[in-house]
Formats: C-alpha cells, sequence, structure tokens
C-alpha cells in the first residue's frame, strides 16, 4: 500500500513542475558595450538572470539591435540598458516606434537616457526628458518620492548612493511622474570637467520616472553608471521594481 500511494503521488506532481515552470512574461535586453560602459555587462547579465530565475520570467539578453527586425510583439517590455536607441538604424526604429503604438513596453538604464541633439526626438520623448551634461560620478542621497511605486519598494526614504547625477530638460513638455530625487546639497552639481559647466536643477531633480508613451508603459532610471552596482541589492530591488511594472502595469499603490 506504500509503494503503491508512493508512485501515486510521484505520478501526481508529474505535471506541477511544468505550470509553476511557466514564465509570466518575456523581457528583451538590449546592451552593447561602448566607451563608457562595457565592464556592467557580465555583472548585470548573471544578475538578470538570476532575477528572471527567481521571479519566473523569461530573459533575451542581446547585444544585436537585428533582433529589432523581428516580431517585438513577444516581448511583454524591451530594456535599453547602457545603450541608447540611436544604436537602431532607421528600419529598426520604426519597428520599435510600431511595436510601441501597439502596447509595448519600454524601460531606459542610465547612459541609454542619452541621446544626440534632435537625432531621434520620438525617442527623447519616450524617455521623458533630454539629458545633457552632467556632473562627475559623486555619492549623494537619493530620496524616494513615489513610496507606492514598485521600483521603490525595498528603498529607505533616503537612500546613500553614488553615481552620475543626470541634469535633464524638458524640450518636448513629456509629463512624467517622478520616482526618485537627488537632494543636491548632499553632492556638488557644479563638479564637473574642464571646460564643461553644469548648473543645479534645484529642489526637484529627478532620477528616475515613469509615464506614458504610445500606447504603452515607460520606466526610466538614470542610475547605473558603475558595474559594481548591478550586484548591489537595492539596486537589484530597484531594477526589480522596474521590470515588474513595465511588463506588467502591477504592483503599483495608489
Amino acid at each position: 500500500m506504500t509503494r503503491t500511494l508512493t508512485a501515486t503521488l510521484a505520478l501526481a506532481t508529474l505535471g506541477i513542475p511544468d505550470a509553476l515552470a511557466d514564465n509570466q512574461f518575456k523581457l528583451l535586453v538590449l546592451a552593447i558595450p561602448n566607451k563608457y560602459h562595457y565592464e556592467y555587462i557580465p555583472i548585470a547579465r548573471d544578475s538578470l538572470e538570476r532575477l528572471a530565475k527567481l521571479h519566473a520570467f523569461e530573459l533575451v539578453w542581446t547585444n544585436k539591435t537585428q533582433v529589432f527586425e523581428g516580431d517585438l510583439r513577444q516581448y511583454a517590455a524591451v530594456m535599453f540598458l547602457n545603450t541608447p536607441g540611436e544604436e537602431l538604424n532607421p528600419a529598426q526604429r520604426a519597428k520599435f516606434e510600431e511595436y510601441m503604438r501597439g502596447g509595448g513596453n519600454a524601460m531606459v538604464v542610465h547612459r541609454a537616457a542619452i541621446t544626440p541633439l534632435d537625432a531621434w526626438p520620438w525617442y527623447e520623448k519616450l524617455v521623458g526628458r533630454r539629458v545633457g551634461v552632467h556632473p562627475m560620478l559623486q555619492t549623494g542621497v537619493v530620496t524616494t518620492v513615489d513610496k507606492g511605486f514598485p521600483a521603490t519598494y525595498g528603498l529607505p526614504e533616503r537612500w546613500i548612493w553614488s553615481d552620475e547625477f543626470y541634469v535633464t530638460t524638458n524640450p518636448y513638455n513629456v509629463k512624467i511622474n517622478p520616482v526618485l530625487n537627488v537632494d543636491e546639497s548632499s553632492y556638488d552639481p557644479r563638479k564637473i570637467w574642464p571646460g564643461q559647466v553644469s548648473e543645479p536643477m534645484g529642489k526637484e531633480h529627478p532620477i528616475a520616472w515613469h509615464h506614458r508613451h504610445e500606447q504603452g508603459r515607460v520606466f526610466v532610471t538614470t542610475l547605473g553608471h558603475n558595474g559594481e552596482q548591478y550586484r548591489d541589492p537595492q539596486y537589484l530591488l530597484h531594477l526589480m521594481g522596474g521590470i515588474y511594472w513595465t511588463a506588467t502595469g502591477l504592483g503599483q499603490r495608489r
């Protein structure tokens, strides 16, 4: 009887792993090495692959823009990881625009927010801000603006962080919803390389935000310059919260 019960339980559980292993969504990550951002790639890939296993989503990692020539509708979201949209050729840009108009979603991380002036206005509108110069990497205090947004869950109200705190403008009058700000009194917003000028933005200095573009969700975080940061548990909580919301639209406390 014991052998029969054991066999029955074994057979009953055969179908369970497949059900539990179903991925919730598929995320495309474009990560191309460039002059200032390349050391992060193996670290970020390892960390994101672990997050994908932990949270049951499928991660497609690529450094080839040709993936944008395929069917993007299979992806719940596309992440530009330290890789700006300017890397896409005109045909690939058109496909991505079509994806967003069809309800696709995008996540923009750090260097991906920077694009040459007027090179692709549509992408600048997707980012929601134009990134100009930025001060040198410094330690400052990041402040939580929206405690009800998933990318802030697990972060303190005031978070000591070292990064390039981008200075942004809004030439296209895009409305964004700030998630994190940086306290400019906690670092020197004018500390920059000789020959360049950086001015403070003031009390409202967003460094992470979300908004809608075309028919899709967009989450932007300008944090993530240093490769070692992609091992940091709090930063990975920030990224995972952004991935979760961008891909599903869920988890936001209103």
